[in-house]
């Protein structure tokens, strides 16, 4: 059958890196994977990053306009052309869903939404209209897909919600370690007899940058053992990464840049261990590539982050904001290479088992048949 997607805080098709969207492309690729047909339905950011009300009753007044138009288009196709099932991934309270909940009711068609978040405590101030018309469209919606464990208890009790964890190609990500550790080697001069820590996360003010201050905080810690750190992101809070890390021996980092996909693969094989804080993070795509890579991590236990990574099997959770634990964490895989390993394996084992897209792909088929077949 045919999907409307949409996705209103971040278009999937937009060329700047983001676990936000490639978690959307990959419930597109599982959707056709199916059999289906995943058509982004429009590029539409309602976002409001500031709290203005006034906006926010343009976005909405545009959305409904917009809907309109889109069901009229719709409308206008032959039968079998037109979506059976609208689906739209991560709306929250900054950027709700203002097309969807109008164009499914206009074409009798099921509404479904996946990894909504749901704050209450916005009802009243600033986002007051976004939160409303993210709750309407709760209303509206046939089944919720949880995608984060985390936002699963806010949502209404009466709303059915279909567990879905996070996934990816999990066969994509197994790379030879030995000749990606080679690679690594040669192109950042690395020394083959120290750990290399991985830290993968654009360079971007907020909760990014808060994660790579956490990150130089713990290691101003460990000074006195071998580690290498390599650093895959950019962005334009680079000078203030600089500047969290400065502390630290400008030897010991390497700054490798924006990486494409098979570049990062690569990384992820050839590096020691993934470290990141995970500061405010949903749950981490980056942190689900290493695992299936083979690479243990250690990271905060944040949001849904423990939905992705077993805490004392593939790899260390500590409490969120812990510098001072996130340095003892990684102390102990540092100085333990054989736990790292087994870790390592735990990790992509598991990914191959829980986290792949086949089995997402599956599952995502049984509920589409469920909700359009009546």
């Amino acid at each position: 059958m045919r999907v409307a997607f949409y996705a209103p805080m971040k278009p999937p098709d937009h060329p700047v890196p983001s676990g936000d969207r490639r978690m959307a492309r990959l419930l597109m690729e599982a959707l056709r994977m199916a059999g289906h047909e995943a058509e982004l339905a429009c590029h539409l950011v309602t976002r409001d990053r500031q709290g203005d009300p006034a906006r926010q009753t343009r976005m909405i007044a545009l959305g409904r306009s917009m809907a309109q138009r889109l069901a009229r288009r719709f409308e206008a196709r032959p039968a079998a052309e037109r979506p059976a099932v609208w689906l739209t991934y991560h709306a929250y309270y900054k950027a709700p869903d203002l097309l969807g909940p109008q164009v499914a009711e206009r074409l009798r068609i099921p509404y479904l939404a996946a990894e909504v978040s749901l704050a209450r405590k916005r009802e009243g101030g600033p986002w007051d209209a976004y939160h409303k018309a993210l709750t309407a469209a709760l209303e509206r919606a046939a089944a919720v897909i949880t995608l984060n464990p985390a936002d699963a208890p806010a949502l209404p009790r009466t709303l059915k919600q279909v567990n879905l964890l996070p996934f990816l190609e999990a066969e994509a990500f197994q790379a030879n370690r030995a000749a990606s550790r080679a690679r690594l080697a040669r192109q950042q001069d690395l020394p083959l007899d120290e750990p290399w820590l991985l830290a993968v996360g654009m360079f971007r003010r907020g909760d990014k940058l808060a994660s790579y201050r956490l990150l130089g905080d713990a290691l101003t810690r460990l000074q006195d053992r071998p580690w290498r750190l390599l650093l895959a992101g950019a962005g334009p809070a680079r000078a203030e990464v600089e500047a969290a890390l400065a502390p630290l021996d400008a030897r010991r980092l390497h700054w490798l840049g924006e990486l494409g996909a098979e570049a990062l693969k690569s990384c992820y094989a050839g590096a020691d261990l993934m470290v990141w804080p995970a500061i405010r993070e949903a749950y981490g795509m980056a942190l689900l590539e290493a695992q299936a890579a083979g690479l243990p991590v250690v990271a905060g236990r944040e949001g849904g982050v423990p939905a992705v990574v077993a805490d004392g099997e593939s790899g260390l959770l500590t409490p969120p904001g812990d510098a001072q634990a996130f340095a003892g964490a990684l102390v102990k895989l540092l100085d333990d290479p054989a736990r790292r390993t087994a870790m390592g394996r735990a990790a992509q084992r598991r990914v191959t088992e829980s986290h792949d897209i086949a089995a997402a792909s599956a599952r995502l088929d049984a509920l589409l048949r469920e909700v359009v077949a009546p």
